[in-house]
């Protein structure tokens, strides 16, 4: 028999939705809760790395997603001025030499893709609502939403991000994530190259992904003192200023940002903050996913794919352990190296950053983590 037959997912995000899809194809019935009524997260674009793709591969939306994304297998090094410094090939993912070294996407365009895929699996998606009460027992969790509605529940999973309420029940003193220091900026514009790029300022690196066949989407990272809220009307001027040092197709888009000619950009400013619980992460039924226990920052570009990574985790356990303890505590054991190494080398990338730190240890860190990441699951 199941471990369980009935699962609450609370958060509709890519690591819930694909958390609700994998235990939806192992015959549990699974209810989502999503606050969001329209289901529709922000964001510009969002690199998926080669082993985020094989992830989603298993998850069964691989070929959506390089449809309606970019992809690219080689990584273009140019000067400030957009001249080509080198070209470094992406090395193909074990286990799925056939696709592409890496991707781009909207953010929302991967977000239908899954919402698709979980009412297709025959999950039940409740919007515009959230919890009131949590009450487990040895046996079961009952729920009481925010309609008034119940629900008796084997296993409540919380994917509600890096502010998770669920986490509230099962780590109830923990801190929440702490401001890194960094902030992270976003635009959408024209694709220039068949291949990611990134350009080399003195101060500034500016980088540039496929997100379509003729869109990429313009990331930069800066320094900030604090998380204070900035107005989004101070956005196109601020992302130009951080851009001044660029020419070339930096130097046009930042002129287009000034210019206000630049079309449909979706700016996206988000300061950067990150955690990583210590295992375990579930309390009795009640067990935590993606951000709410290992939130990170973008510097390996692999934040969304351990969030897919560890759903994926989570349902293979909770598939042939003998004990829903064993299944939970050995999720959390296996998943945890992983979104471990990603939350502290990313962390300390963004420190070699603020702080002007070695070029050569920031290019180590990298490769080994990602190279670490290649590895089956």
């Amino acid at each position: 028999m199941a471990l369980i037959q009935r699962a609450l997912v609370v958060g509709g995000g890519l690591g819930g939705m694909c958390a609700a899809i994998q235990l939806s194809k192992q015959g549990v019935d699974v209810e989502l809760l999503e606050i969001n009524p329209n289901w529709a997260p922000d964001g510009a674009g969002i690199t998926i790395s080669g082993p985020t793709l094989r992830a989603l591969r298993q998850i069964g939306v691989v070929d959506e997603v390089l449809r309606d994304g970019g992809s690219w297998r080689a990584m273009d090094i140019c000067d400030a001025n957009g001249d080509l410094t080198c070209t470094v090939p992406i090395t193909a993912t074990p286990g799925a030499e056939d696709l592409p070294g890496a991707a781009g996407i909207l953010r929302p365009v991967l977000a239908e893709i899954l919402s698709r895929a979980t009412r297709q699996a025959g999950v039940r998606v409740r919007l515009g609502q959230t919890f009131q009460e949590v009450r487990q027992d040895e046996d079961g969790v009952d729920v009481t939403f925010n309609d008034g509605s119940r629900g008796r529940f084997d296993l409540v999973i919380g994917a509600d991000g890096v502010n998770s309420a669920v986490r509230k029940l099962v780590l109830p003193n923990f801190a929440g994530p702490q401001f890194t220091g960094q902030g992270s900026w976003r635009a959408v514009v024209p694709r220039q190259r068949e291949n990611g790029a990134m350009f080399m300022g003195r101060t500034t690196k500016a980088g540039m992904n496929p997100i379509s066949e003729n869109e990429c989407y313009l990331f930069v990272l800066d320094k900030r003192a604090d998380m204070d809220f900035i107005p989004e009307e101070q956005w196109p001027a601020m992302l130009a200023e951080l851009l001044e040092e660029f020419g070339g197709d930096v130097g046009d888009i930042r002129k287009s940002l000034l210019e206000g000619s630049l079309r449909n950009p979706r700016l996206l400013y988000r300061p950067l903050a990150g955690h990583i619980v210590d295992a375990p992460w579930h309390k009795g039924r009640i067990v935590l996913l993606g951000d709410a226990v290992h939130a990170t920052t973008p510097h390996l570009a692999s934040g969304a794919g351990i969030a897919i990574e560890g759903a994926i985790v989570l349902a293979e356990e909770l598939s042939h352990r003998h004990s829903l303890e064993a299944a939970l505590t050995a999720y959390s054991m296996r998943h945890f190296e992983r979104a471990s190494l990603v939350v502290h080398a990313s962390g300390r990338l963004g420190q070699i950053e603020q702080n002007g730190g070695s070029q050569q240890e920031h290019a180590q860190v990298m490769v080994s983590a990602l190279e670490a990441l290649r590895a089956p699951i």
